[in-house]
Order: structure tokens, then C-alpha cells, then sequence
């Protein structure tokens, strides 16, 4: 196919015509393209198969990264191994399209690859990568591992992805009406479209930005030097780039700039909304920021028999469908661990990214009720932990670590390694409780729990992130009541919550689950209706257009 004049192959809904150009430093599409490290690819994935489902006018712009995020072995001992191996992807196509770009002072060739929308049934996504034998090393290899942890990549990656990306729709001939950054990694493309269009307003009117963080310690800042040498403001001089971005100290704020230069932001949920327009509303020269919540793809998520026999009333088909499913999900159990697990027994699941706010080994922390949790023969549990630390974030690496060792003890918890979007799936699959309890109000969003739901397990988390708009406690889930956390010191609100969750685990939900399973399995059926009314992908992407993109 041709790629001037490029326009998106599908008939596009009239509704969504108003052409977007979406970028994002990671797509969680598909796991064979392996792209991505978390939350933001498997929302941005998500987005491009909902925008492919509703026939809108967008196109995706990220990048391919040769090494991927990184693959999680283990070591002879079975803690985490941080390997690289490289990816391959056949069903790629090469555009034909290759360009240059100035980092650092120099020429850098970027190539071009394409995932055709029939491939995964996603919008269509465009993926650049350095990794060329034009390039000299160095500069190939901006594009082998995504956050790369040396910082001179790291803003090389940046100014790929926005000022890459920026060129590629010229390339392409595309004309968006909206560039839409999804996070701030891309916003070196505003310098590029400053230059390209003359004007700040020009540049606004087209610009949307996704935040994703709910602290201003979470929001990319380099040093303005590093920044200017490294080429990412497209030669505007510092004093030119001060004037424009507002920007008074040494470090570059990529959020804040993204906040100045767009007409319109979005916070990823209700919670998230209030709380970025607190945080960046003591700032001058920032656009209002709205509410639009995470979602994830029904089509690609739920299962599909679950729901069949929830919409037949047939209760017998339900349980014997998810017994299959741990069943299943058990096999991998095994094959990592050499432990079996029973499906017939309360299973809790945290898998997610590792980190600290997250909480991940939290349950352990309390550990005369954590024995008695594990060693309970009336209400017996099997615990199951996954999910990949930053390759360099050594406490979390070690939170993990500490779980692995623990893990040996007992038969009856396991620790898994590769969480990707399989892994992924098969573990909310075998869940009959998916755990989350991040530290109110660090999770903007989180969605795990989102696609928990469409596989039959039951959310139980602190109110945070997108939880406040979805448990009803008892109905459809179950939450931990917001304590006074104002007037809480993080020793005292781990506190509150560690006690909550085991009070609400002993008295409400094993005993429900093993005495009352009809109410349980009621609890779960509603969330899974709850979730795909309104934490379906299609109603986020078309609040985008209606919101965001307007």
C-alpha cells in the first residue's frame, strides 16, 4: 500500500472523523509485540482497538524497541533476572519511509514500520526505530530498550517519539486536526510545530494531552542544558524556549510544557482529575484538565463463556467455566513453580507493575495474620504474585525478591515471572480475588482490575484511582473505607489499610465465598456487567471525541 497521502483503510463513522495522531511511548496491542511495560501500553493498546471497533479517523505513533522493555527470568536461586533478548516481528510492514532527525547535533536515521489495522484489529500504529546501519551505534540504540535508564537515551527517546513522530505524520501527509499525547514523553513535538506552524495558537488549537501521574515527583524533569544539547527544542535558542514555555529554573518539566501548549488536558479518572487540577493549578498559563476514565477492550479481555452463561442465568455452566479457568491458569502455576493449586480454593491474585506505592508484598507485613490467613482450614487461600519491577528499581526488584523467598516456605503461595498481556489475562482468569491496594491517592487510574472483572474475579482495593466511580462494597466488589489520610503519616495509613483488608478478608469476603457461594458468585456477575457498561474501551474512546478532541 502507499504511504504518501496516507490515510486511514477503513470507512471511517462519521461521528469520529476529525483525524488524530496518538502518541504514546508504549502499545500494549498484542503479545507478540512486545512494545510495552504496563499501565500505559495496555491502555493505549485498548484505545487503538476500541478506535478500530468504532471506525475513527486516528493513527498511532509510537516506537519499535528492538529489546523490548526487558524479559524477567530468574536466577539459579529463582529471584528476578533482568535479561534483553531481541524481538522479532514478521508482521510488520516496512513503509518504504525513512527520514532524518537532529539529536544531539547530528543526523539521526529514523525507519518506519506499520502494524496493519486487520492484523490485531487495532487502529493503525506506526513505529519508529534508529536501529539502522546508517546510524552509528550510539544512536542506534535509542530505540533498543524502552525507558532506558542512561538519561542521554533517555531524552534521545523523547525527541524521537515527539519530534520523530511529528515528522512522520508530514512524511505520511497525514494533517491531523489533534495531536494527542498520551503522557508527556512526546512533548518535544511542540517544538517541532511551533516551528512548523509559526505560532503558539496554531500549535494549541491542535494539541490534547493525557496526565497519568498524580504526584509532581512522578513527572519527567531533565536539565534544560542536557535537554538544549541533545537538540530536543529543533534549534530554538534557551532564552527563545524559556519565553515560550515559562520555564524559569534548570529543569525541563514535560508535563508542565505539555500542560502550556495544549488547549485541553485529560486526567485518567474522576479522582485523578481533582487531584492534577490541584496539583499544576498553582502553576500560571495551564489549560483546564477533564476527566476521562481508563477503560480496557471488552472484545479482547473478557471471557466470552462467562458472560454466556451469566446473560443464560445457567449458574452451573458459570462455575464450571471459572474452575476451568484457574484449573488452567494452575498448569502455569506448576510449570513455573512446581506447586499445585487447587481451584476449588479462595484464590487472591496481585499482579501488576512492581513499585512502591503499589504495596505489593503488603498482606506479609502483619505477619502473625498473614499465618493465620495461609494456614486457615476452614477458609483456606492460595496467593499468587506477579508483575515486573523497572528493571532499575532496585527496591522493588528487592520487594519481589523478598516474595520469591517467602513464596518457598509455603505450598500454597506462588510467585510468577513474565507477567505480559498473556500471563496477564490467565491470572485475572484464575482470580477469585483481585487484590490491589496502592497507597490513596498515589494510583491515577490502574486497570488491572478493569479486565479482573471480565474474567470473573471480584476487586477488593483501597479507593483509589478508578475504584471510587465502580465498587458498590458488597454488590460488585469490595473496597477499603477512605480513612482520615490528611491526617495520616504513611506508617499510620498503612496501618489503617493493612488492618482493613485483613478485617474485611476474615469477616466479609472468605466467609461469603465459602458459605454464601451464590451471593459471591452474584457479586462477581455484577461487576462483570458494572465493568462492561461503563470501563469498556468504547465508551473512553468515544468520550475522547466528544471531550477531548472537539
Amino acid at each position: 500500500m502507499s504511504f504518501t497521502n496516507y490515510t486511514v483503510p477503513y470507512p471511517i463513522n462519521e461521528s469520529y472523523k476529525t483525524s488524530v495522531a496518538y502518541f504514546s511511548m508504549e502499545f500494549a496491542v498484542h503479545q507478540p509485540l512486545k512494545i510495552y511495560s504496563g499501565g500505559l501500553g495496555f491502555l493505549s493498546g485498548s484505545h487503538l482497538r476500541s478506535a478500530y471497533e468504532l471506525r475513527q479517523n486516528m493513527i498511532g505513533i509510537g516506537i519499535l524497541w528492538k529489546y523490548g522493555y526487558y524479559d524477567q527470568a530468574r536466577n539459579q536461586d529463582d529471584t528476578l533476572q533482568v535479561t534483553w533478548m531481541e524481538k522479532h516481528a514478521s508482521f510488520l510492514e516496512d513503509t518504504g519511509i525513512k527520514f532524518q532527525i537532529t539529536i544531539h547535533d547530528a543526523p539521526v536515521w529514523v525507519k518506519v514500520w506499520y502494524l496493519n489495522p486487520e492484523t490485531f484489529k487495532s487502529a493503525p500504529l506506526f513505529l519508529l526505530s534508529t536501529d539502522l546501519p546508517e546510524n552509528d551505534y550510539v544512536s542506534q540504540t535509542i530505540t533498543h530498550r524502552l525507558y532506558d535508564a542512561n538519561v542521554a537515551t533517555k531524552v534521545a527517546q523523547f525527541i524521537l517519539l515527539g519530534v520523530g513522530g511529528a515528522k512522520l505524520v508530514d512524511e505520511l501527509n497525514f494533517n491531523p486536526d489533534r495531536y494527542h499525547l498520551n503522557e508527556a514523553h512526546g512533548v518535544s513535538s511542540v517544538f517541532y510545530l511551533y516551528k512548523k506552524f509559526g505560532s503558539v495558537e496554531e500549535v494549541k488549537k491542535r494539541l490534547v494531552f493525557t496526565t497519568h501521574t498524580p504526584e509532581e515527583a512522578g513527572n519527567e524533569k531533565h536539565d534544560i542544558y542536557l535537554c538544549h544539547k541533545m537538540s530536543y527544542f529543533c534549534g530554538l535558542g534557551l532564552d527563545e524556549v524559556r519565553k515560550l514555555t515559562g520555564i524559569e529554573d534548570d529543569q525541563f518539566n514535560h508535563s508542565l510544557v505539555a500542560l502550556r501548549f495544549a488547549h485541553l488536558a485529560n486526567g485518567v479518572s474522576q479522582l485523578h482529575g481533582v487531584v492534577s487540577r490541584l496539583m499544576w493549578g498553582k502553576y500560571p498559563g495551564v489549560c483546564p484538565i477533564i476527566s476521562i476514565t481508563n477503560a480496557q477492550n471488552w472484545r479482547y479481555w473478557a471471557d466470552k463463556q462467562l458472560y454466556k452463561a451469566t446473560e443464560d442465568g445457567n449458574d452451573a455452566a458459570w462455575d464450571d467455566r471459572k474452575r476451568y479457568l484457574k484449573q488452567r491458569s494452575f498448569e502455569i502455576v506448576a510449570d513455573q513453580t512446581g506447586k499445585i493449586f487447587n481451584p476449588d480454593v479462595f484464590t487472591i491474585v496481585w499482579a501488576r507493575r512492581f513499585a512502591g506505592y503499589k504495596r505489593a508484598d503488603f498482606l506479609t507485613r502483619n505477619k502473625e495474620r498473614f499465618e493465620r490467613l495461609l494456614s486457615n482450614k476452614q477458609y483456606p487461600v492460595q496467593i499468587i504474585w506477579a508483575g515486573k519491577p523497572y528493571p532499575m528499581d532496585y527496591p522493588a526488584i528487592n520487594e519481589f525478591n523478598g516474595l520469591v523467598n517467602l513464596s518457598k516456605n509455603y505450598k500454597n503461595i506462588a510467585v510468577l515471572t513474565g507477567y505480559e498481556l498473556t500471563l496477564s489475562k490467565r491470572l485475572k482468569q484464575a482470580a477469585d480475588c483481585w487484590l490491589n491496594n496502592p497507597r490513596v491517592p498515589r494510583e491515577a487510574s490502574g486497570t488491572s482490575g478493569m479486565t479482573a472483572a471480565m474474567n470473573g474475579a471480584a476487586n477488593f482495593s483501597t479507593d483509589d484511582g478508578w475504584i471510587p466511580e465502580f465498587v458498590d462494597h458488597g454488590n460488585n466488589g469490595f473496597v477499603v473505607p477512605k480513612g482520615d489520610y490528611a491526617h495520616m503519616n504513611t506508617q499510620e495509613q498503612d496501618e489503617y489499610d493493612l488492618n482493613k483488608i485483613y478485617d474485611i478478608l476474615e469477616q466479609e469476603i472468605l466467609p461469603l465465598y465459602y458459605n454464601q457461594y451464590d451471593t459471591w458468585r452474584n457479586v462477581v456477575k455484577n461487576g462483570m456487567r458494572d465493568v462492561r457498561f461503563r470501563f469498556e474501551s468504547g465508551r473512553m474512546a468515544n468520550e475522547y471525541y466528544q471531550e477531548l478532541y472537539k
